[in-house]
Protein backbone atom coordinates (compact mmCIF):
# COMPACT_ATOMS: atom_id res chain seq x y z
CA UNK A 1 0.00 0.00 0.00
CA UNK A 2 1.53 3.99 -0.36
CA UNK A 3 2.59 5.61 2.41
CA UNK A 4 -0.45 6.38 4.33
CA UNK A 5 -1.52 10.16 3.47
CA UNK A 6 -1.33 12.53 5.79
CA UNK A 7 -4.15 13.12 7.83
CA UNK A 8 -5.44 17.01 7.53
CA UNK A 9 -8.94 17.38 9.40
CA UNK A 10 -10.99 16.07 6.33
CA UNK A 11 -9.46 13.02 5.51
CA UNK A 12 -9.27 12.17 9.61
CA UNK A 13 -12.86 12.92 9.36
CA UNK A 14 -13.58 10.52 6.08
CA UNK A 15 -12.10 7.64 8.11
CA UNK A 16 -14.11 8.53 10.84
CA UNK A 17 -16.89 8.55 8.56
CA UNK A 18 -16.23 5.07 6.78
CA UNK A 19 -15.66 3.30 10.30
CA UNK A 20 -18.86 4.86 11.49
CA UNK A 21 -20.40 3.35 8.18
CA UNK A 22 -18.73 0.24 8.58
CA UNK A 23 -19.25 -0.92 12.26
CA UNK A 24 -22.90 1.08 12.21
CA UNK A 25 -24.54 -0.07 9.31
CA UNK A 26 -22.83 -2.42 7.28
CA UNK A 27 -21.49 -5.08 9.67
CA UNK A 28 -24.21 -5.26 12.19
CA UNK A 29 -26.76 -5.52 9.01
CA UNK A 30 -25.14 -8.32 7.49
CA UNK A 31 -24.57 -10.39 10.95
CA UNK A 32 -28.32 -10.07 11.58
CA UNK A 33 -29.60 -10.49 8.09
CA UNK A 34 -27.48 -13.07 5.80
CA UNK A 35 -28.09 -16.12 7.52
CA UNK A 36 -31.24 -17.97 9.16
CA UNK A 37 -31.27 -19.23 12.47
CA UNK A 38 -29.47 -22.81 11.34
CA UNK A 39 -26.45 -20.96 9.70
CA UNK A 40 -28.06 -21.60 6.51
CA UNK A 41 -27.46 -18.72 3.47
CA UNK A 42 -30.92 -16.26 3.12
CA UNK A 43 -31.80 -16.61 -0.67
CA UNK A 44 -32.76 -12.87 -1.16
CA UNK A 45 -33.44 -10.10 0.92
CA UNK A 46 -35.27 -6.96 -0.67
CA UNK A 47 -35.33 -3.53 0.39
CA UNK A 48 -37.93 -3.71 2.55
CA UNK A 49 -35.86 -6.79 4.12
CA UNK A 50 -38.53 -9.18 2.78
CA UNK A 51 -36.82 -12.49 2.20
CA UNK A 52 -37.33 -14.81 -0.79
CA UNK A 53 -35.73 -18.09 0.33
CA UNK A 54 -36.68 -19.68 -2.96
CA UNK A 55 -33.48 -18.09 -5.03
CA UNK A 56 -30.31 -20.37 -4.94
CA UNK A 57 -27.06 -19.56 -2.65
CA UNK A 58 -23.91 -18.95 -4.47
CA UNK A 59 -20.52 -19.37 -2.90
CA UNK A 60 -19.20 -15.70 -4.49
CA UNK A 61 -21.17 -14.26 -1.56
CA UNK A 62 -20.13 -16.76 1.06
CA UNK A 63 -16.94 -16.20 -0.11
CA UNK A 64 -17.36 -12.26 0.35
CA UNK A 65 -18.92 -12.50 3.43
CA UNK A 66 -16.18 -14.37 5.18
CA UNK A 67 -13.41 -11.83 3.80
CA UNK A 68 -15.77 -9.43 5.05
CA UNK A 69 -15.62 -10.19 8.90
CA UNK A 70 -12.61 -12.09 9.04
CA UNK A 71 -10.56 -8.49 7.66
CA UNK A 72 -12.82 -6.21 9.45
CA UNK A 73 -12.39 -8.39 12.71
CA UNK A 74 -8.12 -7.83 12.26
CA UNK A 75 -8.76 -4.13 12.65
CA UNK A 76 -11.80 -3.89 14.99
CA UNK A 77 -10.07 -5.82 17.79
CA UNK A 78 -13.11 -5.36 20.32
CA UNK A 79 -15.61 -6.60 17.61
CA UNK A 80 -13.73 -9.52 17.18
CA UNK A 81 -15.76 -12.07 19.25
CA UNK A 82 -19.12 -10.66 17.80
CA UNK A 83 -17.29 -10.78 13.99
CA UNK A 84 -16.54 -14.07 13.86
CA UNK A 85 -20.23 -15.54 14.80
CA UNK A 86 -20.30 -14.31 11.77
CA UNK A 87 -17.48 -15.35 9.67
CA UNK A 88 -17.64 -19.01 11.02
CA UNK A 89 -20.92 -19.58 9.63
CA UNK A 90 -19.91 -18.36 6.11
CA UNK A 91 -16.31 -20.54 6.77
CA UNK A 92 -18.31 -23.37 7.77
CA UNK A 93 -20.56 -23.38 4.64
CA UNK A 94 -17.86 -22.79 2.24
CA UNK A 95 -15.76 -25.26 3.46
CA UNK A 96 -18.89 -27.86 4.01
CA UNK A 97 -21.65 -27.63 1.48
CA UNK A 98 -20.04 -25.69 -1.25
CA UNK A 99 -17.22 -27.51 -1.34
CA UNK A 100 -16.42 -30.21 -3.85
CA UNK A 101 -15.46 -33.01 -1.66
CA UNK A 102 -14.45 -35.30 -5.02
CA UNK A 103 -12.87 -32.34 -7.08
CA UNK A 104 -11.83 -29.73 -4.82
CA UNK A 105 -12.72 -26.22 -5.34
CA UNK A 106 -16.03 -24.61 -4.61
CA UNK A 107 -19.27 -25.12 -6.36
CA UNK A 108 -20.99 -22.20 -8.05
CA UNK A 109 -24.48 -22.69 -6.21
CA UNK A 110 -26.28 -25.16 -4.46
CA UNK A 111 -30.45 -25.26 -4.24
CA UNK A 112 -32.15 -23.89 -1.40
CA UNK A 113 -32.12 -27.05 0.46
CA UNK A 114 -28.72 -27.56 0.03
CA UNK A 115 -28.44 -29.56 -3.28
CA UNK A 116 -26.09 -28.62 -5.82
CA UNK A 117 -27.73 -26.88 -8.25
CA UNK A 118 -24.59 -25.69 -10.57
CA UNK A 119 -21.35 -28.00 -9.85
CA UNK A 120 -19.18 -26.41 -12.40
CA UNK A 121 -16.19 -24.39 -11.47
CA UNK A 122 -16.27 -20.71 -12.10
CA UNK A 123 -12.88 -19.15 -11.63
CA UNK A 124 -14.04 -16.37 -10.05
CA UNK A 125 -15.57 -17.80 -7.18
CA UNK A 126 -12.71 -19.70 -6.81
CA UNK A 127 -10.49 -16.91 -6.61
CA UNK A 128 -12.97 -15.47 -3.85
CA UNK A 129 -12.21 -18.70 -2.12
CA UNK A 130 -8.60 -18.54 -2.06
CA UNK A 131 -8.48 -15.04 -0.90
CA UNK A 132 -11.20 -15.38 2.22
CA UNK A 133 -9.53 -18.24 3.54
CA UNK A 134 -6.31 -16.10 3.30
CA UNK A 135 -7.71 -13.63 5.30
CA UNK A 136 -9.42 -16.07 7.85
CA UNK A 137 -6.19 -17.68 8.27
CA UNK A 138 -4.26 -14.35 9.11
CA UNK A 139 -7.30 -13.54 11.64
CA UNK A 140 -7.72 -16.93 13.51
CA UNK A 141 -4.48 -18.95 12.63
CA UNK A 142 -7.06 -22.11 11.12
CA UNK A 143 -4.54 -23.87 9.30
CA UNK A 144 -6.87 -25.68 7.53
CA UNK A 145 -7.94 -22.70 5.58
CA UNK A 146 -4.95 -21.92 4.34
CA UNK A 147 -4.31 -25.18 3.38
CA UNK A 148 -7.46 -25.33 1.46
CA UNK A 149 -6.84 -22.27 -0.13
CA UNK A 150 -3.34 -23.41 -1.10
CA UNK A 151 -5.05 -26.49 -3.03
CA UNK A 152 -7.63 -24.01 -4.57
CA UNK A 153 -4.55 -22.33 -5.73
CA UNK A 154 -2.42 -25.05 -7.23
CA UNK A 155 -6.24 -26.58 -9.15
CA UNK A 156 -6.62 -22.99 -10.71
CA UNK A 157 -2.70 -23.11 -11.68
CA UNK A 158 -2.61 -26.53 -13.39
CA UNK A 159 -6.56 -26.33 -14.97
CA UNK A 160 -7.29 -22.61 -15.58
CA UNK A 161 -4.33 -21.28 -16.25
CA UNK A 162 -3.04 -20.59 -19.91
CA UNK A 163 0.92 -20.97 -19.89
CA UNK A 164 0.99 -19.82 -23.48
CA UNK A 165 -0.91 -16.19 -23.73
CA UNK A 166 -0.99 -15.77 -20.01
CA UNK A 167 -3.91 -15.19 -17.61
CA UNK A 168 -6.99 -17.29 -16.28
CA UNK A 169 -9.79 -19.19 -18.30
CA UNK A 170 -13.20 -17.78 -17.13
CA UNK A 171 -15.09 -21.83 -15.66
CA UNK A 172 -14.58 -25.20 -16.48
CA UNK A 173 -16.58 -28.30 -15.90
CA UNK A 174 -17.03 -29.84 -12.52
CA UNK A 175 -13.82 -32.19 -13.01
CA UNK A 176 -11.85 -29.01 -13.96
CA UNK A 177 -12.57 -30.02 -18.00
CA UNK A 178 -13.56 -27.71 -21.12
CA UNK A 179 -16.68 -25.93 -20.63
CA UNK A 180 -18.94 -24.45 -22.93
CA UNK A 181 -21.24 -21.62 -21.27
CA UNK A 182 -18.58 -19.83 -18.97
CA UNK A 183 -20.39 -16.61 -19.07
CA UNK A 184 -20.33 -14.88 -15.32
CA UNK A 185 -23.70 -13.86 -15.31
CA UNK A 186 -26.68 -13.09 -17.64
CA UNK A 187 -25.18 -9.77 -18.14
CA UNK A 188 -21.39 -11.32 -19.35
CA UNK A 189 -20.40 -12.46 -22.35
CA UNK A 190 -19.62 -16.36 -23.01
CA UNK A 191 -15.70 -16.23 -23.48
CA UNK A 192 -12.48 -17.87 -22.73
CA UNK A 193 -11.32 -15.30 -20.45
CA UNK A 194 -12.62 -12.06 -19.08
CA UNK A 195 -11.36 -8.96 -17.06
CA UNK A 196 -13.36 -9.63 -13.87
CA UNK A 197 -12.37 -13.05 -13.48
CA UNK A 198 -8.21 -12.66 -13.77
CA UNK A 199 -8.77 -9.14 -12.09
CA UNK A 200 -10.11 -11.17 -9.18
CA UNK A 201 -7.62 -14.17 -9.36
CA UNK A 202 -4.90 -11.22 -9.15
CA UNK A 203 -6.42 -10.01 -6.24
CA UNK A 204 -6.43 -13.50 -4.45
CA UNK A 205 -3.40 -13.94 -5.41
CA UNK A 206 -1.76 -10.71 -4.13
CA UNK A 207 -3.51 -11.26 -0.31
CA UNK A 208 -2.10 -15.11 -0.32
CA UNK A 209 1.44 -13.79 -1.33
CA UNK A 210 1.24 -11.65 1.49
CA UNK A 211 0.19 -14.61 3.58
CA UNK A 212 2.48 -17.35 2.48
CA UNK A 213 5.50 -15.60 0.87
CA UNK A 214 5.23 -18.72 -1.56
CA UNK A 215 7.51 -18.67 -4.77
CA UNK A 216 4.57 -20.73 -6.65
CA UNK A 217 1.99 -17.70 -5.74
CA UNK A 218 4.65 -14.50 -6.47
CA UNK A 219 5.31 -15.91 -10.03
CA UNK A 220 2.09 -16.70 -10.39
CA UNK A 221 0.98 -13.06 -9.30
CA UNK A 222 3.92 -11.32 -11.34
CA UNK A 223 2.92 -13.12 -14.77
CA UNK A 224 -0.35 -12.18 -14.20
CA UNK A 225 -0.23 -8.24 -13.36
CA UNK A 226 2.38 -8.63 -16.93
CA UNK A 227 -0.43 -9.88 -18.64
CA UNK A 228 -3.33 -7.73 -17.43
CA UNK A 229 -1.34 -4.86 -17.40
CA UNK A 230 -0.52 -6.19 -21.50
CA UNK A 231 -3.15 -6.88 -22.70
CA UNK A 232 -6.55 -6.49 -20.65
CA UNK A 233 -5.28 -2.30 -20.26
CA UNK A 234 -5.66 0.07 -23.35
CA UNK A 235 -4.81 3.40 -23.17
CA UNK A 236 -6.61 3.93 -26.50
CA UNK A 237 -8.87 6.58 -26.96
CA UNK A 238 -7.98 6.69 -23.09
CA UNK A 239 -7.06 4.21 -20.37
CA UNK A 240 -9.64 1.81 -19.74
CA UNK A 241 -9.87 -2.01 -19.55
CA UNK A 242 -11.23 -4.26 -22.15
CA UNK A 243 -13.86 -6.56 -20.65
CA UNK A 244 -14.15 -10.09 -22.53
CA UNK A 245 -11.71 -11.91 -24.85
CA UNK A 246 -10.97 -15.29 -26.68
CA UNK A 247 -7.54 -17.03 -25.81
CA UNK A 248 -4.99 -14.95 -27.54
CA UNK A 249 -6.67 -11.72 -25.66
CA UNK A 250 -8.61 -10.35 -28.81
CA UNK A 251 -11.24 -8.14 -27.13
CA UNK A 252 -14.96 -8.90 -27.99
CA UNK A 253 -16.93 -5.71 -27.34
CA UNK A 254 -16.06 -1.86 -26.62
CA UNK A 255 -17.80 -1.51 -23.56
CA UNK A 256 -16.29 0.54 -20.08
CA UNK A 257 -17.05 -0.31 -17.13
CA UNK A 258 -15.98 2.58 -14.46
CA UNK A 259 -16.41 0.58 -12.08
CA UNK A 260 -14.08 -1.96 -13.02
CA UNK A 261 -11.81 0.29 -14.18
CA UNK A 262 -11.25 2.48 -11.05
CA UNK A 263 -10.86 -0.71 -9.01
CA UNK A 264 -8.31 -2.42 -11.74
CA UNK A 265 -6.45 1.24 -10.42
CA UNK A 266 -5.71 0.31 -7.27
CA UNK A 267 -5.77 -3.57 -7.26
CA UNK A 268 -2.92 -3.48 -9.94
CA UNK A 269 -0.94 -0.83 -7.85
CA UNK A 270 -1.84 -3.29 -4.59
CA UNK A 271 -0.47 -5.97 -6.32
CA UNK A 272 2.57 -5.14 -7.59
CA UNK A 273 3.19 -3.46 -4.16
CA UNK A 274 2.85 -7.04 -3.02
CA UNK A 275 5.17 -8.36 -5.26
CA UNK A 276 8.12 -6.02 -4.31
CA UNK A 277 7.60 -6.66 -0.69
CA UNK A 278 7.90 -10.41 -1.77
CA UNK A 279 11.37 -9.69 -3.24
CA UNK A 280 10.43 -9.22 -6.81
CA UNK A 281 12.58 -6.68 -8.87
CA UNK A 282 11.42 -5.49 -11.84
CA UNK A 283 11.61 -2.32 -12.22
CA UNK A 284 10.05 -2.32 -15.27
CA UNK A 285 6.93 -3.62 -14.55
CA UNK A 286 6.86 -1.34 -11.18
CA UNK A 287 6.75 1.72 -13.58
CA UNK A 288 3.87 0.42 -16.07
CA UNK A 289 1.53 -0.31 -12.60
CA UNK A 290 2.32 3.10 -11.80
CA UNK A 291 1.40 4.78 -14.49
CA UNK A 292 -1.58 2.77 -15.19
CA UNK A 293 -2.86 3.37 -11.66
CA UNK A 294 -2.86 6.73 -12.08
CA UNK A 295 -4.26 7.01 -15.92
CA UNK A 296 -7.05 4.84 -15.61
CA UNK A 297 -7.83 6.50 -12.11
CA UNK A 298 -7.46 10.02 -13.68
CA UNK A 299 -9.69 8.84 -17.01
CA UNK A 300 -12.82 7.26 -14.76
CA UNK A 301 -12.49 11.19 -13.12
CA UNK A 302 -12.66 12.50 -16.17
CA UNK A 303 -15.73 9.96 -18.10
CA UNK A 304 -17.18 8.12 -15.49
CA UNK A 305 -17.82 10.77 -12.55
CA UNK A 306 -21.14 12.83 -12.27
CA UNK A 307 -20.89 16.29 -10.55
CA UNK A 308 -22.62 14.85 -8.01
CA UNK A 309 -19.59 13.06 -7.54
CA UNK A 310 -21.86 9.20 -8.35
CA UNK A 311 -19.77 7.18 -10.87
CA UNK A 312 -21.82 6.05 -13.75
CA UNK A 313 -22.20 2.21 -15.02
CA UNK A 314 -20.80 2.36 -18.70
CA UNK A 315 -19.97 4.06 -21.51
CA UNK A 316 -18.25 3.48 -24.45
CA UNK A 317 -15.22 5.37 -26.10
CA UNK A 318 -17.72 7.71 -27.48
CA UNK A 319 -19.26 8.55 -24.02
CA UNK A 320 -21.73 7.23 -21.43
CA UNK A 321 -24.01 4.67 -22.42
CA UNK A 322 -25.57 3.76 -19.25
CA UNK A 323 -26.20 6.57 -16.29
CA UNK A 324 -27.25 4.12 -13.79
CA UNK A 325 -25.22 4.66 -10.67
CA UNK A 326 -24.70 0.97 -8.78
CA UNK A 327 -23.58 0.68 -5.27
CA UNK A 328 -20.60 -0.94 -6.01
CA UNK A 329 -18.61 1.64 -7.83
CA UNK A 330 -19.13 4.33 -5.92
CA UNK A 331 -17.47 2.21 -3.28
CA UNK A 332 -14.92 1.63 -5.28
CA UNK A 333 -14.25 5.13 -6.70
CA UNK A 334 -13.88 6.28 -3.02
CA UNK A 335 -10.61 3.89 -3.34
CA UNK A 336 -9.15 3.96 -6.20
CA UNK A 337 -9.66 7.92 -6.13
CA UNK A 338 -7.69 7.93 -2.76
CA UNK A 339 -4.74 5.61 -3.71
CA UNK A 340 -4.10 7.71 -6.86
CA UNK A 341 -4.06 10.63 -4.58
CA UNK A 342 -1.44 8.72 -2.54
CA UNK A 343 0.82 7.66 -5.44
CA UNK A 344 0.94 11.42 -7.12
CA UNK A 345 -0.80 13.98 -4.82
CA UNK A 346 -3.50 15.17 -7.54
CA UNK A 347 -5.60 17.55 -5.77
CA UNK A 348 -8.48 16.47 -8.37
CA UNK A 349 -7.72 12.34 -7.03
CA UNK A 350 -8.36 13.71 -3.28
CA UNK A 351 -11.44 15.90 -4.18
CA UNK A 352 -13.37 12.96 -6.64
CA UNK A 353 -12.70 10.64 -3.56
CA UNK A 354 -14.28 12.87 -1.26
CA UNK A 355 -16.95 13.59 -3.85
CA UNK A 356 -17.67 10.12 -3.99
CA UNK A 357 -18.34 9.17 -0.41
CA UNK A 358 -20.37 12.48 -0.09
CA UNK A 359 -22.53 10.93 -2.94
CA UNK A 360 -22.65 7.47 -0.95
CA UNK A 361 -23.44 9.39 2.19
CA UNK A 362 -26.30 11.46 0.28
CA UNK A 363 -28.23 8.82 -1.71
CA UNK A 364 -26.67 5.30 -1.54
CA UNK A 365 -26.89 4.46 2.19
CA UNK A 366 -30.15 2.98 3.24
CA UNK A 367 -31.32 4.69 6.28
CA UNK A 368 -34.10 3.49 7.11
CA UNK A 369 -33.50 -0.62 6.29
CA UNK A 370 -29.98 -0.42 6.73
CA UNK A 371 -27.35 -1.16 4.18
CA UNK A 372 -26.60 0.22 0.75
CA UNK A 373 -29.30 0.47 -2.13
CA UNK A 374 -28.49 -1.54 -5.36
CA UNK A 375 -28.88 0.91 -8.02
CA UNK A 376 -29.45 5.07 -8.35
CA UNK A 377 -30.75 6.38 -11.20
CA UNK A 378 -28.59 9.31 -12.79
CA UNK A 379 -30.45 11.84 -10.37
CA UNK A 380 -29.49 10.49 -7.29
CA UNK A 381 -33.24 8.00 -6.87
CA UNK A 382 -33.33 4.61 -5.81
CA UNK A 383 -34.56 2.36 -8.40
CA UNK A 384 -37.30 0.17 -8.05
CA UNK A 385 -38.06 -3.28 -8.68
CA UNK A 386 -36.13 -6.12 -10.31
CA UNK A 387 -32.49 -7.52 -9.35
CA UNK A 388 -31.35 -3.75 -8.46
CA UNK A 389 -34.35 -3.84 -5.73
CA UNK A 390 -31.78 -5.85 -3.18
CA UNK A 391 -30.16 -5.57 0.23
CA UNK A 392 -28.54 -9.58 -0.22
CA UNK A 393 -28.53 -11.62 -3.72
CA UNK A 394 -26.23 -13.65 -5.58
CA UNK A 395 -23.97 -10.17 -6.28
CA UNK A 396 -25.17 -7.98 -3.10
CA UNK A 397 -22.89 -8.18 -0.61
CA UNK A 398 -21.05 -6.50 1.91
CA UNK A 399 -17.83 -7.20 -0.25
CA UNK A 400 -17.22 -3.61 -1.94
CA UNK A 401 -18.97 -1.40 0.41
CA UNK A 402 -16.85 -2.98 3.54
CA UNK A 403 -13.67 -3.05 1.81
CA UNK A 404 -13.74 -0.06 0.83
CA UNK A 405 -14.12 1.09 4.78
CA UNK A 406 -11.36 -0.70 5.49
CA UNK A 407 -9.15 1.22 2.93
CA UNK A 408 -10.04 4.11 3.75
CA UNK A 409 -8.99 3.98 7.15
CA UNK A 410 -6.01 2.20 6.44
CA UNK A 411 -4.69 4.79 4.04
CA UNK A 412 -5.29 7.56 6.28
CA UNK A 413 -2.72 8.41 8.86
Amino acid sequence: MPEPVAADATLTHLAARAREELTGNILPFWAQYAFDDSGWLRGVVHNDLSVDDAAPRHAVIVARILRTFAAASEVLPVMRDELHVTAQKAYDLLLGRFWDPVEGGVFWALNPNGSVAASHKQVYAQAFTIYSLAEWHTATGDERALANAMRTFELIEARARDLVAGGYLDALSRSWGSLEETALSDKDLSVPKSMNTNLHVMEAYTRLLRVTNDYRVREALHELVSAIIEHVVTLEPFAHCQLFFDFTWNSHVDIVSYGHDIEASWLIWDAWEALAAAGVQDPELAARAHSVALLLAEAVRTNGQDPDGGVLYEGTPNGVVNDQKQWWPQAEGVVGWLNAYQLAGRPEDRAAALAAWDFIENHVIDREHGEWFGALNRDGSVQRGGDNDLKIGPWKCPYHNARACLEIMRRVA
